[in-house]
């Protein structure tokens, strides 16, 4: 517990060190699924990887710009795990994002709170 706060510290400096790339804009349909609308902007950090060999991923809320949380997610469907980071999400917006990453039998979340 004592290095959560190293934690904290390592991300903010992960993000404030790479470009944001906002990929799918809130109001847009997902590529593969166009029932589905991020209701959020959504993408990812520019020149980083994750799990899925992508960039990390990131929710970018309307709030000030700072990593407010993280969600980790397991994904049954791609058989992954996964990290997003939280960026100046407000509460309205973090239980949008809980919410999506926990609609389905397929994929489950949590949140974690700085």
């Amino acid at each position: 517990m004592q290095n959560n706060n190293e934690f904290w510290k390592v991300l903010d400096e992960l993000v404030t060190t790479s470009e944001i790339v906002i990929d799918r804009p809130k109001g847009t349909a997902h590529p593969k699924y166009p029932n589905f609308i991020y209701r959020v902007d959504y993408g990812y950090l520019k020149d980083t990887k994750s799990m899925d060999g992508s960039g990390i991923d990131v929710w970018v809320g309307s709030g000030e710009k700072k990593i407010d949380a993280i969600m980790c997610i397991v994904d049954l469907m791609k058989k992954d795990s996964e990290i997003k980071i939280l960026i100046g999400c407000t509460e309205d917006e973090k239980q949008i994002i809980y919410q999506t990453h926990n609609e389905t039998e397929y994929m489950k979340g949590i949140l974690i709170r700085r």
